[in-house]
């Protein structure tokens, strides 16, 4: 056991992978002698090599291409796509050719990490949350780390997987710490997981809202509220079993993400549980997200992200049911 920060807990998690199979490689902008924007790849291609730690040219849709190519050779590639907002150039390779051929084939095994999400003082194209359309893609798997362990674990999960796999990261929590066991069992990579027990009322997120819904959880418990907090680590499958077990018991649901409310992940959680929970609901299923605007300048962003605050209001307006 040792404790790591997220990036820290990518960078080891890739570094295993590696090391276990040498059919894996990774291919992205700046990953290679300098290390990716943030680090994650820092001294892989030093002690792997630049064949297996490759620096591509500024171009998504050819990075994307490219490995599929090299999937159909054998190949297992993690591709790193530098910003959030930078993916929409390789979105024709993923939906129409990555997502279809692996539908149509017996595997597709391609990792394709992106850093998304606000709060780091970005200008435009940098703060997105993309996590919608690929969720909504069929042939495509879409999972999001929130803690270290996870970040270890489930990368490698990733990587071993025959199925493409979106590999959302929380970038503004890249550098915030937590324990990882490099020795135990991994939690199933598409399985949800309750963060924090309560009884009083759920709260849903995941990737960088999931300390938010933990931050909040904490601030109720000193007005004598328990809620009970769940990562979902996984939005394509939903693992919607542990969401409705706990709804049947609080009868009350907060959905929380920063992409915009607007056909998003918290629309289809809620549909879902409405669905299968109606008698056991209190107040209507609820939810905190971004804004249905672009993303905003910098300055402002704060303004835009969810934050405890809203979050604790969407719990007094479900118990003023």
């Amino acid at each position: 056991m040792e404790t790591v920060t997220i990036g820290k807990a990518l960078n080891l998690g890739l570094r295993r992978a590696l090391e276990d199979d040498p059919k894996v490689i990774l291919m992205g902008e700046d990953i290679g002698r300098l290390g990716g924007v943030f680090r994650i790849t820092d001294g892989l291609q030093k002690d792997f090599g630049d064949d297996r730690v490759i620096d591509t040219p500024l171009a998504e849709s050819g990075i994307v291409g490219t490995a599929v190519g090299l999937c159909l050779r054998g190949y297992r590639p993690v591709l790193e796509i530098q910003f959030d907002g930078f993916v929409y150039p390789a979105y024709d390779q993923i939906v129409s050719q990555v997502a279809k051929m692996h539908y149509r084939s017996r595997g597709l095994p391609i990792v394709i990490r992106i850093p998304f999400g606000g709060g780091i003082g970005a200008v435009e194209h940098h703060s997105e949350s993309p996590e919608a359309y690929f969720s909504h893609t069929a042939g495509l798997k879409v999972v999001v780390c929130a803690n270290p362990n996870d970040a270890y674990w489930m990368i490698q999960q990733a990587i071993a997987s025959d199925d493409p796999i979106i590999f959302f990261e929380p970038k503004r929590r890249y550098w915030e710490k937590g324990p990882v066991d490099t020795d135990a069992e991994p939690y199933p990579l598409h399985a949800a997981r309750v963060a924090r027990p309560g009884t009083d009322a759920t709260v849903v997120a995941y990737g960088p809202m999931v300390r938010t819904a933990l931050d909040a959880a904490t601030a109720a418990a000193e007005e004598g509220r328990e809620l009970e907090v769940i990562d979902l680590r996984s939005i394509s499958p939903l693992d919607m079993a542990p969401v409705y077990e706990s709804v049947r018991k609080t009868g009350r649901l907060v959905v929380v993400h920063e992409a915009p409310s607007n056909v998003g992940v918290g629309a289809e959680i809620a549909a879902r549980v409405t669905e299968q929970c109606f008698y056991s609901l209190e107040a209507p299923v609820l939810r905190v997200c971004g804004f249905n605007v672009p993303y905003p300048a910098a300055r402002v962003e704060e303004d835009f992200l969810p934050d405890l605050d809203r979050v604790l209001d969407a719990v007094d307006r479900s118990f003023g049911w």
